[in-house]
């Protein structure tokens, strides 16, 4: 059997607590691979390492630093076929989905390449007399990361080059459901020269979370789940002085207009809510139709779902893989076997879907609810699945209404022709990230990831400014030198006495 271990101190280091966590291919089923959980001694060694490493890192210089993830950059483009297959091996996502993750990973490694613009002071002279105020942005010390199964290298890559660049040392404890393309990160940044201990990876479960939630020497969290996790996570690192950014769960609806394109929004539904079997924050899981638009734009989505490719996410021609877990797909499967009891018209039951060769295999199908009540379990829960929910209103009033009502405020997206209904949309929807006529509306590397409401607990969205910002903190110097004419009697500096 295959043995995921730790990455401490830029090198394998096996597990020692004795505690193993199945690691399973989707496709198949088959657990052909553990990884080491951590105990509290393995975490703390882990934070140890990045402490002693942070003496030297946190004082290099910024052409050193930069240099180093230039290189790295150019190591993880080489890789990415590499990376994208452990992703689907342990996920089962597709290998162009597995790619595109590897890609958005890369706009933040980019993003902490040019760190040096990034990280400049401000300068305020003479604000009194002989007086001047500058701020610099220094680093935190250790930081830690908490990433999820859904994208187990691109959230990660959100997260450390930022951190590394701004001069912090990182521990990375990853899903244990899929620990390897971190692994794998981990090791290529040694191989681009990154020091030893800059960059841990600790495999673990609730043990190895809750100590570094609690451990002195960490400063900062970062976390990426669901909104029950992220809530304790924000609680009790805040709760142990530290800072945090958790990023929770959603519930992400696309207001569909009259005068919208319909094979667009069909269109833009079905890669939204089906991509990637819908495990991700970002997906659309409810389609909100205003008007008379229902009845044509589910027949429309209908025509496109029916015929997806499911299959093994190493198959070319499969467009969808299988969910992560056996115990995930059932309670997939029974937010739509319970839908209709709850008063949805069930259009589309992927909940028998098998795929043949691979029975074993995490598989559902495509499933589409129509007329959703607001009160249901398949609306009110983050289903992460791929289950699409359409909900019917009368007007764009009553559309944001309802959206808005929601806890959650993640992403949003609205479907028109019309420049001024998305202006208002814009202005007047509570949610952190806004597509207009795009279904995904993740920002660019450049621009910060994070939503409102019960989608984010902390006071700092994930990479862009927001992380540069989230991994250094703020330093105000007020200065007075005497002016060199005013020297003691005596001391001659060369300035002329004229005062």
């Amino acid at each position: 059997m295959k043995t995921v271990n730790h990455w401490i101190g830029g090198r394998t280091v096996e597990g020692a607590s004795g505690n193993w966590g199945p690691v399973t291919d989707p496709a198949t089923g088959d657990a052909g691979t553990r990884v080491a959980l951590a105990s509290v001694a393995e975490v703390d060694a882990a934070v140890a390492s990045a402490k002693a490493a942070y003496a030297k890192w946190g004082t290099s210089s910024l052409s050193a630093r930069t240099g180093i993830l230039f290189r790295y950059r150019a190591l993880l483009d080489a890789h990415r076929d590499e990376i994208a297959a452990l992703i689907t091996a342990e996920h089962g996502k597709v290998h162009s989905d597995a790619l595109g993750e590897v890609a958005r990973g890369l706009e933040i490694v980019e993003l902490a390449c040019g760190i040096t613009t990034q990280l400049k002071g401000e300068l305020s002279t003479e604000v009194a007399t002989r007086v001047d105020v500058s701020s610099i942005r220094q680093s935190l010390g250790v930081v830690a990361g908490i990433t999820p199964f859904n994208f187990p290298a691109m959230v990660p890559m959100w997260m450390f080059p930022l951190a590394i660049a701004c001069g912090n040392t990182f521990v990375l404890k990853p899903s244990e459901k899929d620990p390897s393309a971190s692994l794998r990160l981990a090791q290529l940044a040694t191989e681009a020269g990154l020091p030893d201990g800059v960059l841990n990876v600790l495999h673990g479960d609730k043990v190895a979370v809750d100590r570094l939630l609690e451990h002195p020497d960490v400063a900062a969290v970062s976390f990426v789940g669901s909104t029950p996790i992220a809530r304790h996570i924000h609680a009790t690192a805040s709760a142990n002085g530290k800072r945090v950014q958790a990023l929770g769960g959603a519930k992400n609806h696309m207001l569909v207009l009259p005068d919208a394109d319909l094979d667009a929004a069909a269109d833009a539904a079905v890669s939204a809510a089906y991509g990637s079997a819908g495990e991700r924050c970002m997906a659309i899981s409810a389609v909100v139709a205003v008007g008379a638009v229902g009845d044509e734009l589910v027949a429309k989505i209908v025509e496109r779902a029916e015929k997806i490719k499911i299959g093994p996410g190493n198959d070319p021609a499969s467009e969808m893989g299988p969910l992560i877990t056996a115990a995930h797909r059932d309670k997939v499967a029974s937010y739509v076997t319970g839908a209709a009891a709850q008063g949805s018209k069930v259009v589309l039951d992927g909940t028998g879907h098998t795929v043949e060769g691979f029975e074993n295999g995490h598989w559902i199908g495509l499933s589409l609810l129509d007329h959703v009540p607001t009160d249901s379990d398949a609306y009110r829960d983050e289903i992460f699945g791929p289950v699409l929910c359409v909900l019917r209103v009368d007007t764009y009033e009553e559309g944001v209404a309802l959206m808005n009502a929601s806890p959650f405020g993640n992403g949003t997206a609205i479907f028109t022709r019309d420049g001024g209904a998305a202006r208002r949309f814009q202005l007047e929807i509570e949610a952190g990230m806004v597509g207009v006529n795009v279904p995904i509306p993740v920002p660019v590397g450049y621009h910060s990831f994070g939503g409102w409401k019960d989608s984010l607990f902390g006071d700092h969205h994930i990479y862009g400014t927001d992380g540069i910002h989230f991994y250094t903190r703020g330093k105000v110097t007020t200065t007075r030198w005497p002016d060199p004419a005013d020297a003691p009697s005596g001391v001659d500096l060369g300035f002329p006495r004229n005062h």
